[in-house]
């Protein structure tokens, strides 16, 4: 009996072990057949190629315009110069010589034969501690000469303005108060380079100290 049972037991074992050998070769053979349809997908699917990447330009910056430095001037030895936008202090007030140009004529007004008209705009400002009476004659023109009468005035010194932006031949600032307005000239024809001068004036004759502007203006 006992011998009996010892013999089914091994047939029960052999079966089993036949069993799990057969197992162990179904788990294997569906390995080996997942991973060659994986390696058939691989070969059938087509690598896609990377687009190359685009390095950004670096964007450049453009450097703002210098501006023109203009600058406060005060007379040193009794002289001073200055250029366009330059602020001349004088004794009694501060002017600036914004801009200037030639022409043929202004507003209807012909200049003598030989000679064209020069316009610049000016901006005075009162700096005394009072207010003070302007005149046309304090601000005289010079070219590039070195004759003796190679300057003159404004043409309000000879006759009326002839357009509301000119400065009257007199007119009042008060104490702070500034005005911006036209002078012009009567210049050779072929000039340039020029300059606008003030000389300090006193009520006893003396004379003060002498600002130029110089400057180089074009026909329009």
């Amino acid at each position: 009996m006992k011998r009996f049972s010892y013999v089914l037991v091994g047939i029960a074992l052999s079966i089993c072990l036949v069993g799990c050998g057969d197992d162990r070769g179904s788990v294997s053979s569906v390995r080996e057949e997942r991973q060659e349809e994986a390696d058939n997908r691989e070969e059938k699917e087509p690598e896609v190629e990377k687009e190359p990447e685009v390095e950004k330009e670096s964007e450049v910056e453009e450097e703002p315009e210098a501006e023109e430095e203009t600058q406060d001037v005060e007379s040193s030895g009794g002289y001073a110069e200055g250029r366009f936008g330059d602020t001349m202090k004088t004794y009694f007030f501060d002017y600036t010589v914004n801009n200037a140009y030639l022409c043929e004529e202004y507003n209807g007004y012909q200049p003598a034969e030989g000679k064209c008209i020069l316009v610049a705009e000016v901006t005075v400002k009162n700096t005394f501690n009072e207010s003070i009476e302007m005149y046309d004659t304090d601000f005289q023109i010079q070219w590039n000469s070195d004759g003796a009468d190679d300057y003159d005035y404004p043409i309000t010194a000879y006759t009326d303005p002839v357009s509301d932006e000119q400065f009257e031949g007199t007119y009042g600032l008060g104490i702070n108060e500034e005005a911006t307005g036209l002078l012009v000239y009567e210049v050779p024809t072929g000039e340039n380079d020029f300059s606008i001068s003030y000389l300090e004036l006193f009520d006893d004759d003396s004379e003060g100290d002498v600002y130029f502007v110089y400057f180089t203006a074009q026909m329009q």
